[in-house]
């Protein structure tokens, strides 16, 4: 079946990669579901982290929020892993024309992919509530205060990243679509596909071959073409070598 995916990968240039947080487990960053998954934290707080994530919690709570979100959810010296490479190189070959991702660690961009679609925004964004100015990744890092607030008008500071209460980016979603419609491979990867409406963008692929490559079985493994179960890195890297 590995064989399979390497005569794809060779034959095919049409070919848009869907992944989830199971892409960057590898550069050391926690996934969602899995044993060791950000789920299964316990919080000082005693609420579970969708909670701790929600707008609302946010809004009321900001230092509680920004003290779990430091810590859990920025990994500022992870780097790209080998599915983030292999990845980029596909689309400089001109065979991936783009990436679309559940993620919000930016490895993707640093691997050196520029066909991406954030589903869920940023760590790497950051703006004033009130002005709207733009703040990078470092801003929140070296702030001294427990919520970051603005230098120019003193308002909060919120990361670009779509929390639980939040709805996804129309425009993201429209160009998500239009880009698995277009496809003729959709590769999908690192995801339980257990999230809408990300999740289902998968309804959307028109194309020849849907190629799923999880750890676990998903809900779209009977229609999906391909499927294979490991390491998302290991598998892609092994199906580009000559």
């Amino acid at each position: 079946m590995k064989n399979e995916l390497k005569q794809l990968l060779r034959e095919s240039s049409d070919i848009v990669f869907f992944g989830g947080a199971g892409t960057s487990t590898e550069s050391g960053i926690p996934d969602f579901r899995s044993d060791a998954g950000l789920y299964r934290i316990s919080t000082e707080l005693l609420l579970p982290p969708e909670t701790i994530l929600s707008h609302g919690f946010f809004k009321r709570y900001p230092e509680h929020f920004y003290a779990f979100y430091k810590l859990q959810m920025i990994h500022p010296k992870a780097k790209p892993g080998v599915a983030h490479v292999t990845l980029a190189n596909l689309e400089l070959q001109g065979k991936l024309n783009g990436v679309i991702t559940q993620n919000i660690d930016g490895l993707h961009q640093m691997a050196g992919s520029q066909k991406v679609l954030e589903l869920h925004g940023s760590i790497h964004r950051n703006y004033c509530m009130k002005c709207h100015a733009f703040y990078p990744l470092q801003a929140i890092l070296e702030s001294n205060d427990e919520v970051p607030l603005c230098t120019i008008c003193g308002g909060m500071i919120k990361p670009d990243v779509v929390l639980y209460e939040e709805n996804l980016d129309t425009d993201i979603i429209e160009q998500s679509v239009r880009a698995v419609e277009s496809a003729k491979v959709l590769i999908v990867g690192g995801t339980s596909l257990m999230v809408n409406p990300a999740a289902s963008l998968i309804n959307y692929f028109q194309g020849d071959k849907l190629v799923l490559i999880n750890r676990t079985p998903t809900p779209f493994d009977r229609s999906a073409d391909l499927v294979l179960r490991g390491n998302i890195g290991e598998i892609l890297s092994e199906a580009v070598k000559d």
